[in-house]
C-alpha cells in the first residue's frame, strides 16, 4: 500500500468526522466541507496551516512524536486510531522495516495450539490471524462457527464469510456492526504490516466482489479487537449473547486466541450447553474440518 495515500486518506477521513462543536470551535456561516477545515486542525494542533497541509498530504517521515500527539489530540483520535497514525509514521520513515520479521507463506497453527484448544471444553475457543483467517478451534468453537466451515475454502475466513456468504446475515443479527468491525480489524492489520501480500490479495478480492466491503474499506476506520460482547443467531441453538476475550500469542505475534463465554444463569449459557451436547453427539460435524484438517495442513 502507498504510505502517502494511506496517510492522506486517514487524516482526511478523521478530520471529516470532527465537527467544530466537538472541537470547541465557534460555528459561523455555511461550511462547504464536512468536519473541520485544515486551518482549524492546524490551530488546534499548534502548527501552521502550511505544515499541517504538508503532513496531511502524506509527508510524515521524520515527524516528531510530539507533533503526532498534537494531531491526535486535535482530531480526537481514540487509542486504536492513535496507534494507527504512529504506525503510518513509522512506515514513512522506514523504522517499521527494522522491526518487521519474515512471515510464513502459509497460515500456521502449531499442533500444541490445537492440543491447548482441545483442553477448553465448556467454551468456544478459536485461533485466528490478522487476515481474519480461522486457523484452529476447539470442538465447541467448530460447532459455533459451523457456517464458516461449510465453505470448502481453507482456511475459513471471517471477512469472506461476512461479505460473500448469505448465511452471514442470519448468523450476525446486527450484520452492519459485524461488517464494520471486520473491516476495521483488517484496516488495522494493514497498518501493522502494509507489505502483507495475503492481506493485499484478500482486500483486493473483497473490494472487487462486495460494494459493502469497498465502501467500508474507504472509510479508513480502525479498531483494537480485545474484549466485548457479540450477538449471534446459530442455526441449531438460536440466539447467543457472548462475552469474548482476545489474547495475542507471544510466540506467534500475528496470531490471537479468542474465548467466548456466556453470563452465568443466562439463556445463552443454556444455549451453549445445548450446542456442546449437539457437537458431542454429532461427530460428523467435526468432519467439516477434518476433511481438510488443520492439524495436517496448517501445523
Amino acid at each position: 500500500m502507498d504510505n502517502r495515500s494511506e496517510v492522506r486518506a486517514f487524516l482526511t477521513s478523521r478530520r471529516a468526522k470532527i465537527t467544530p462543536v466537538q472541537a470547541g470551535l465557534p460555528v459561523a456561516g455555511q461550511r462547504r466541507v464536512p468536519g473541520l477545515r485544515r486551518s482549524e486542525v492546524a490551530a488546534l494542533a499548534g502548527m501552521s496551516v502550511e505544515y499541517y497541509a504538508k503532513l496531511e498530504r502524506g509527508h510524515l517521515a521524520g515527524v516528531s512524536a510530539s507533533v503526532l500527539d498534537a494531531i491526535a489530540r486535535a482530531l480526537h483520535l481514540d487509542d486504536a486510531e492513535r496507534a494507527h497514525l504512529l504506525r503510518l509514521a513509522h512506515e514513512a520513515d522506514g523504522s517499521n522495516a527494522v522491526l518487521r520479521r519474515r512471515r510464513p507463506k502459509q497460515p500456521t497453527a502449531r499442533a500444541s495450539l490445537h492440543w491447548m484448544l482441545d483442553t477448553i471444553t465448556t467454551a468456544p475457543a478459536i485461533i485466528g490471524n490478522n487476515r481474519s483467517d480461522l486457523l484452529a478451534a476447539n470442538r465447541l468453537g467448530r460447532a459455533m462457527y459451523s457456517d464458516l466451515y461449510a465453505d470448502p475454502t481453507r482456511p475459513p475466513n471471517f471477512a469472506r464469510f461476512t461479505f460473500l456468504d448469505s448465511a452471514a446475515s442470519r448468523f450476525f443479527p446486527n450484520w452492519d456492526l459485524a461488517a464494520d468491525m471486520t473491516v476495521a480489524n483488517l484496516r488495522t492489520a494493514a497498518g501493522k504490516d502494509p507489505h502483507d501480500k495475503g492481506l493485499h490479495d484478500l482486500v483486493g478480492e473483497l473490494s472487487t466482489r462486495s460494494d459493502d466491503f469497498r465502501r467500508r474499506w474507504g472509510a479508513h476506520n480502525v479498531r483494537t479487537h480485545g474484549t466485548g460482547v457479540k450477538h449471534f443467531r446459530h442455526h441449531i441453538v438460536g440466539d447467543l449473547t457472548l462475552a469474548y476475550e482476545s489474547m495475542d500469542l507471544r510466540a506467534e505475534p500475528d496470531l490471537s486466541m479468542t474465548i467466548y463465554t456466556a453470563e452465568p444463569g443466562s439463556p445463552s449459557e443454556d444455549a451453549l450447553r445445548l450446542l456442546a451436547s449437539w457437537a458431542a453427539t454429532h461427530e460428523h460435524t467435526d468432519q467439516l474440518q477434518d476433511t481438510d484438517h488443520p492439524r495436517a495442513e496448517y501445523s
